[in-house]
Formats: structure tokens, C-alpha cells, sequence
């Protein structure tokens, strides 16, 4: 999204009472506009989800509570996951039977409600290996990723993965990334806890981000560079686009104005749907995933996100030194992250093991988005590397 154009020609609503004197579920209080510097304008206000074509009104109703808070996230969630179950997409429609799940919730350090969610094989299925997933903004592990997981866990594998503070259904503000630095810490002690399981014991450990969880993952294996047995990174979020950068004034004011008023929203210039499905088809059920935070991005949230980028690109030297095996699977015509830094990554790597797959035509979400065959291509291309991997460990 272009934040500098955001910032140019938007308005700048505040509500009218703080935080702790809002209802939680709705907002009926008046906005007031204030100024700010010439030329800067934001957005508080949570915009109105459009109707959800095919449900009722009542489940349209629930959708368009007020998503800040997790428990609400959770009750809209419950609401929607028969209607999700039964969407015409291949990873429902054609999701492996028998695989054994378990969903809880785990407080961490810091006080807040965790939600992880595990895949497993079938009864009696022995396990090769353990993947840990680190999902994209603004998104969840509990919807297209159901059937992703199911699929690798078809194959063998345990899949974990766990909501960030802030998003799906875990504590925190909604789309609120206070420190980058902090959620990848977040996901480092969670998955530290899962590791120390006994039924996990010896079994080679992989991690998957897939786009800002491909920036997740780096900034954990920076962290923890000799604790994963593989890597493997979707369309990852190595680099903002130049063309959507904000220029370096811009960015100066941002940053001025997070410190002011970190939660406040930036409108989007984009709807990313359309940028990240190349099926038109599968473009149309995104809106399913109902507590995906789909609002303007927050202030800190998207200033985080520069900095991680940033921190990645100086960094990249540091993170290319560590030989872990590398897998980095990328749409070629991806308008959301950039497949040529991907191509540089994969360049600069110095791990002997590295593997680099960029898929013609194919758009960001290459994982949920593509034509059919497609998704069972991507997907058999990372099933048959982490058998490879399990085979040399």
C-alpha cells in the first residue's frame, strides 16, 4: 500500500472518549476530526465490513462486531467455522481425513492468551518431522492454513502453529504489532515450549513463514540460528517495494506520529486481495476468513514493519551466514513482496543446501490463491523437500 499517499489525503477521526470508556462491541459515539500537521491525515474508526454474499444476515451480523478485542474474535470464529468448512476450495474440499488436532490456548511471559493449534497424522502413523508455521499479516492459522496443514500432516509430519498477540485468536489489540522485535520472541518462547514435548523428542524441527511470518522466521532464526533442522519461507517479507515505500520525509512523520498516537489507522490504498489471488474464485472466499484484520493498518504496526524489513536488509549478510538448509518458494509475478529479493536471498545464502522455486504467473498467495494444481504443486514441492531433509538427519 502506498503510506505516503494514505497519509496525504485522508481524514483523521478520534473518538471521542478513550479506550477504557468504549464499548467493546459497538461504536455509536460521534468522531470529532483534529489536526495534525499540514497535509497528514488519519483514521481511528474501524471501517464496516461489507456484507458476506451467501450467509445470513444474522451471521453477517456477528461479522461485523467490532474485532478488537480477542473474545469477540473467538465468538465470530465459532460462529463461521461450519460455513468455512463447507466453502469450494481444494484445501476444504479435499483436506486429508483422520488427522488428529488439538486447539489451546497457553499464556505467556507477558500475560497474554496464546492460541496454537497442532496437526497430526493419522493413529499409527509414524512421525518424520516437525513443522512450526509463522503466519502473514493480518491473518490466522486457523483458516486456509486448516487445509494446509492437514496435508503436510497427511504426509507425516507434526504442524504447529500458534495466532500472534494481536491477531486470529490470541489476547491483544487487533493488527497491532507494538515491537516486531517482541512478536518474534513471542513465537520463539511459544515454540521453545512445544519443542520440549516428549512425543517430539530426536524429531527434526523446520519452521515455515509465509509473507511477514517469512520476516518472523528470519528474525527467529537470526536469534536462534542453530535451532531449526530447515527453513522454508513463502513469498517472504524481505523488503517493502520501493513504489509503496513512503519517501524519507514521509517515513520521519510517521514515525513522529506513532509515538503520538501508535494505534491510530492508516487507510489502505489497495484491496491486497486482488493482488494476492490469481483465481478470481478463491479471491471471493478471502472474505470467509473473518477475523483476519482487514482495517487500516495502525500507526506502530506499520512502522514496525519498516523497521523489520530494514533490520532484515541490513542484516541479510548475518542471516546468509548461517547454513541451515533453505527452502524459498516464490509467485513471479507477486505485486505484494518482491520475488527478486527472494532470487538475492537465495543468491547470497551460504548454506550448501539451498533451494530457490519461483512459480510462473503465480501471485502471492501461491499457497491458497492459485488454480488448483497449482496449490498441490507448491505443496508437494515442500512436502517432498522436508522428506529429503528428515531422510539426511
Amino acid at each position: 500500500m502506498d503510506l505516503s499517499r494514505a497519509l496525504r489525503y485522508q481524514p483523521l477521526k478520534l473518538p471521542l472518549f478513550p479506550p477504557q470508556f468504549q464499548n467493546p462491541i459497538n461504536h455509536l459515539h460521534p468522531k470529532p476530526t483534529f489536526l495534525v500537521p499540514r497535509g497528514t491525515r488519519l483514521m481511528v474508526t474501524a471501517k464496516k465490513r461489507p456484507p458476506i454474499e451467501g450467509v445470513s444476515e444474522e451471521l453477517n451480523s456477528i461479522a461485523n462486531q467490532n474485532l478488537d478485542f480477542a473474545y469477540t474474535r473467538r465468538q465470530v470464529r465459532s460462529a463461521f467455522v461450519e460455513v468455512q468448512q463447507q466453502l469450494d476450495h481444494c484445501l476444504f474440499k479435499l483436506a486429508p481425513t483422520g488427522i488428529r488436532t488439538e486447539e489451546w490456548y497457553e499464556r505467556n511471559s507477558r500475560g497474554l492468551q496464546i492460541f496454537c493449534k497442532s496437526w497430526m497424522p493419522k493413529q499409527g502413523v509414524p512421525i518424520k518431522g516437525v513443522l512450526f508455521f509463522c503466519h502473514g499479516y493480518g491473518d490466522t492459522c486457523v483458516f486456509f492454513f486448516e487445509g494446509i496443514a492437514r496435508r503436510i500432516a497427511a504426509s507425516g509430519y507434526a504442524v504447529y502453529a500458534m495466532d500472534y498477540p494481536g491477531f486470529g485468536l490470541s489476547e491483544g489489540l487487533h493488527g497491532y504489532i507494538p515491537s516486531f522485535d517482541q512478536l518474534a520472541d513471542d513465537v520463539i518462547e511459544q515454540y521453545t515450549k512445544i519443542k520440549g514435548r516428549p512425543e517430539l523428542k530426536g524429531l527434526p524441527h523446520f519452521i515455515l513463514g509465509q509473507s511477514m511470518g517469512g520476516a518472523v522466521t528470519l528474525k527467529v532464526h537470526l536469534k536462534e540460528p542453530y535451532a531449526w533442522d530447515g527453513v522454508v519461507l513463502v513469498a517472504p517479507m524481505c523488503k517493502i517495494a520501493e513504489d509503496v515505500t513512503p519517501p524519507a520525509a514521509a517515513q520521519k512523520i510517521l514515525i513522529l506520529m506513532s509515538k503520538v498516537m501508535p494505534k491510530a489507522k492508516l487507510i489502505p490504498q489497495k484491496d491486497l486481495a486482488e493482488l494476492a489471488f490469481r483465481d478470481p474464485i478463491k479471491r471471493k472466499m478471502a472474505v470467509y476468513n473473518v477475523t483476519c484484520y482487514n482495517d487500516h493498518v495502525r500507526l506502530k504496526t506499520a512502522v514496525e514493519l519498516l523497521y523489520a524489513t530494514k533490520d532484515i536488509e541490513m542484516q541479510v549478510e548475518k542471516i546468509c551466514q548461517v547454513s541451515s538448509p533453505l527452502l524459498i518458494l516464490h509467485g513471479a509475478a507477486d505485486k505484494v513482496t518482491d520475488p527478486l529479493v527472494s532470487q538475492y536471498l537465495y543468491e547470497k545464502a551460504s548454506s550448501e543446501d539451498k533451494t530457490l522455486k519461483l512459480y510462473p504467473e503465480g501471485y502471492h498467495c501461491i499457497l491458497e490463491g492459485e488454480p488448483d494444481d497449482r496449490i498441490f504443486s507448491v505443496l508437494d514441492d515442500i512436502i517432498t523437500w522436508l522428506d529429503s531433509r528428515c531422510a539426511l538427519t
